[in-house]
């Protein structure tokens, strides 16, 4: 079966500037930078992000082996730590911007399409020591100057902007399931961050309309997106699934691609006492100052059932998760290295919902893709990884996403996560994403059979299935 995608079909991956960099010539500590710092027990076999892939060395050579691959876009992040050097006067580090501008220019030269987001868990560190970080409104104003100085430096060449990367992990990592900096457990911070988030990506928005050099440049946001599917049709699973929705995926879907947030959720948070404090200045802000397009990352589904606990029951702080608890699906499909689920399809209702809810607005998968442990089982004779694992996956989710595509579903791109095997938080390098694999100890870095397999696939926008989908 031979799939045929639209031309000018964005065949790509997505990396991040804390997770390949290294902290080579950084002015500040992220909050990851610390976290290690502090506690590098807490990190897998103690790997932390000082050298990650070595991409501020090795720049070029890693973009000419994107290139090898055929990848023609590829997303990556400008560190806040890394840009600039007073975070409250909003001054610049000029040997690193010097560094992104000749980043940008590697990507054109090699024909890949930059695509430059703006946070990826990334807060400095000493924003959140001062201020508490996002749950502070004067940290949005600085995030705000950070993104000017982006839009200033580099939109005279970069066309495709995003403001966040999966904001909702930001907010259940450090406020509600403690697995990023500080770890706290505190239920009206995390709603009030979750809010506070997406003003700043609003008013960077905003700015971006003022600022932006390149007449074809567009603004967007990436969201994590977990179709959340009830246990059963019983009136408590699907009351659970909606709330789960909810939460996770329509807070920021409606307030970025639709300028308001769910009425039905700002209702129970009201209820519940813990809605966040916004201006009508600020509302108004966010209404007006709606994405361009939207880059949706995909891993797994999100399944639900009623809590076994009432939602009225007395608790010391409030969590979401009141309103639901997990459901594991007997028979389900896992990447057992991960503890994910796989269910490709999740695509296709992904791609549905976006074409009915949210004005077919255009969009793409921003990150999808498999980490697997100890790669090395698969090596073959030639020193390749045999990662026939990988190109299965892929292909089941770009046949669900061709689906979709087929159906109305404004989608132009698929990009795998990662291109080279990045660190990755806690995880560091435990679980391998990438089409190009790293030697942590060496740094040399390989092509996997998965990487030319793709290059076919983006050569000739079509995806001859050597899969049977499940």
């Amino acid at each position: 079966m031979k799939l045929e995608f639209p031309k000018g079909f964005w065949w790509g991956a997505a990396t991040s500037g804390p997770q390949s960099e290294g902290r080579f010539n950084k002015e500040h500590a992220n909050v990851f930078d610390y976290w290690y710092d502090i506690e590098p027990e807490a990190f897998y076999n103690q790997v932390g992000p000082n050298v990650a892939s070595n991409f501020y060395n090795s720049y070029k050579e890693d973009i000419r082996l994107m290139k090898e691959v055929g990848l023609n876009s590829v997303r990556t992040s400008i560190q806040w730590t890394r840009l600039m050097d007073d975070l409250e006067a909003g001054t610049i580090n000029e040997q690193n911007v010097q560094f992104y501008n000749d980043v940008i220019d590697e990507f054109i030269a090699n024909g890949i399409r930059p695509v430059i987001n703006l946070h990826h868990f990334d807060l400095p560190v000493e924003l959140y020591h001062k201020y508490g970080g996002w749950e502070s409104k004067h940290v949005v104003e600085l995030f705000v100057k950070f993104a000017e100085k982006c839009f200033e430096l580099f939109s005279d060449r970069v066309t495709d902007w995003f403001t966040f990367n999966e904001p909702m992990v930001v907010v259940e990592g450090e406020y509600l399931h403690q697995f990023h900096y500080p770890n706290l457990v505190d239920g009206k911070k995390a709603v009030q961050v979750a809010y506070n988030i997406q003003l700043a990506s609003s008013k960077a928005i905003a700015s971006f309309r003022k600022i932006n050099q390149n007449p074809e440049g567009k603004i967007g946001i990436i969201l994590n997106l977990t179709p959340a599917y009830p246990a059963s049709n019983a009136e408590g699973d699907l009351k659970a699934s909606k709330f789960a929705d909810l939460w996770l995926n329509q807070l920021y879907m409606n307030a970025s691609a639709l300028g308001e947030f769910p009425a039905e959720l700002v209702a129970v948070l009201e209820k519940d006492q813990v809605l966040w404090s916004a201006t009508e200045e600020e509302l108004t802000i966010i209404r007006e100052n709606t994405i361009d397009y939207l880059g949706v990352n995909f891993y797994h589904p999100h399944r639900v059932k009623a809590p076994d606990v009432s939602a009225d029951s007395l608790a010391v702080d409030w969590l979401p998760e009141k309103y639901f608890d997990e459901y594991e699906m007997p028979g389900r499909r896992m990447n057992v290295d991960k503890g994910w689920e796989i269910y490709p399809k999740a695509v296709y209702d992904i791609a549905i919902n976006i074409r009915d809810n949210y004005n077919n607005i255009e969009w793409f998968i921003s990150e999808n893709g498999m980490g697997v442990s100890r790669e090395e089982r698969y090596l073959n004779e030639q020193g390749m990884i045999e990662d026939d694992y990988r190109i299965q996956f892929i292909e089941e989710h770009l046949y669900w996403l061709h689906q979709g595509i087929e159906e109305g579903s404004n989608c132009f791109g698929y990009h795998l996560w990662t291109p080279i095997d990045c660190w990755s938080w806690k995880n560091a390098y435990r679980n391998r994403y990438g089409f190009i694999s790293t030697d942590i100890r060496t740094q040399k870095k390989t092509i996997k059979k998965s990487g030319h397999w793709f290059k076919e696939v983006a050569a000739t926008d079509t995806l001859d299935m050597t899969t049977e989908v499940r």
